[in-house]
This record gives structure tokens, sequence and C-alpha cells, in this order.
């Protein structure tokens, strides 16, 4: 439902740029500049016409579909995993110790080529 009204948000966005980039300012005569527009309550185009009822029924548009994106933003609906996220904080975690890495048992004694333990040789002075 949100992504729906996302992309029609934005194609109304769209959609309102063009229509007010398509119509002519009330003050697009020179005349205008210097006091000599009529001042009429519809100025001097006469009632609005097509573009500008657009426009107003674009801009309604455009309100409806921010409003409808800000609710569903505050007012986000339950997922799946929404109750597992809280009940993963609300449990006490334990510390997990490490296993004991094993001892290596101790290396056996180097032997000689007779089976017996062998000596250490006598270092000479110099």
């Amino acid at each position: 439902m949100q992504i729906f009204v996302t992309a029609l948000h934005v194609v109304v966005c769209i959609i309102l740029i063009l229509v007010i980039l398509l119509q002519a300012g009330k003050g697009a005569n020179m005349g205008a500049a210097f006091g000599g527009s009529s001042q009429t309550v519809f100025g001097s185009s006469g009632p609005a016409g097509f573009l500008g009822k657009m426009t107003t029924v674009v801009a309604i548009l455009f309100m409806i579909t921010s409003l409808t994106l800000s609710y569903s933003a505050v007012h986000k609906g339950k997922s799946v995993m929404g109750g597992a996220s809280k009940a993963g904080v609300e449990q006490k975690a334990t510390p997990v110790q490490p296993e004991q890495p094993a001892v290596p048992p101790p290396a056996p004694a180097p032997t000689g080529a007779t089976g017996q333990p062998a000596q250490a040789v006598p270092q000479q002075a110099r």
C-alpha cells in the first residue's frame, strides 16, 4: 500500500510541476508591471481556465498523498518480525564462556639412535 501511495505521490508531483510551468503568469503583460492591470476579481484573463482547475485538483491530490505518507510513517503497521525484535531486547543476555583450548601434550624427549635420551653436548670455551 505504501509503495503504491509513494509511486502515486511521485507521479502527482511531476504532473503538478508540469501544469504550473505551462500556465502563463497573471502579470505576463508589460503593462501590468506599471500598474496598468485591471483590478477585477479574477484578474485580466477571466475565470480560471482548464489549467487553473487542473492545478487545483493536482494540488489537492498532492496534499492527500503527502498526509497519507506522513500518517503511514508515524503509524507503521505490525509486521511478522515486529514482536521478535522486542522480545530479544527484553531477555537478559547471559555471557557465553569460550571453550577452553585443549592443552597440547608435552613433546617427547628427543632420543638418540640407541633409543636412549640424548645427552647435552658441553660447549667448548673459546
